[in-house]
């Protein structure tokens, strides 16, 4: 089957519905499928329900996609450096599920694996538990979290072969190959795409049988969050 696709807006064609529960990898601007979110974007597809660590910043990774209010929801771990995402969800705009990070990286590992739920202390006496089943197991309270298997994954790796097999950067892995595995469509954006055999077996980090759709970003922006502190006066 041929997985590579000559653009980001060819490779979710016909994928792609108002709607849909849908997975994007990144952790904050890191291994963000840059090319993917824009076609996302001018795809106008509505209503979507978003799974990813955070919602990006202002007019950069899913910020896009908040600002055109293609997200109706967000299940996420950390939303704190995008005012718009702020302003919408104070103002009732904008549902989101605040999940621990540890329990959504495995909400979709577990929905990857084909396992429905599971269970964790993480959680336990807060909000978080608010509404779930709670059971004991050795003295222990524990949470009931439902794994997370979404329509659609997109999702960022450095290199593909033609079979779909990937390779991640560094730290760029990070939420990606959780995504992958969960999704029941899987479209990933790479900057290097390589013949089949090219990549020796120890340097797959995911196979190809993941992998539904390929597109080449070889020269995506990759902005990079820089700390900014307040000086103060005798400081």
């Amino acid at each position: 089957m041929k997985k590579l696709f000559p653009s980001a807006a060819e490779a979710l064609k016909g994928v792609v519905k108002d709607g849909q529960l849908m997975a994007v990898g990144g952790f904050g601007l890191c291994g963000i499928p840059e090319a993917l979110i824009d076609a996302l974007r001018d795809s106008q597809v509505k209503d979507l329900t978003v799974i990813s660590n955070n919602a990006g910043v202002d007019d950069f990774g899913l910020g896009k996609l908040l600002r055109t209010r293609q997200i109706k929801r967000m299940i996420a771990s950390y939303v704190g450096e995008n005012k718009e995402f702020e302003r919408q969800y104070l103002a009732g705009e904008l549902e989101l599920e605040f999940t621990p990070q540890g329990t959504l990286a495995e909400k979709l590992r577990a929905g990857g694996a084909g396992i429905p739920a599971f269970f964790t202390k993480t959680g336990v006496g807060t909000q978080v538990a608010d509404g779930k089943e709670l059971r004991e197991f050795d003295g222990e309270t524990y949470v009931m979290e439902r794994s997370l298997v979404p329509d659609v994954a997109l999702v960022k790796a450095h290199t593909a072969d033609k079979s779909g097999n990937l390779r991640f950067n560094l730290t760029a892995r990070n939420f990606n190959p959780a995504a992958a595995m969960a999704g029941k469509i899987c479209i990933v954006e790479v900057e290097k795409v390589v013949e089949i055999g090219e990549l020796a077996p120890d340097d797959i980090h995911l196979p190809g049988i993941y992998v539904h759709r390929i597109v080449l970003n070889a020269n995506p922006e990759k902005r990079i969050e820089k700390r900014t502190i307040t000086e103060k006066a005798g400081v």
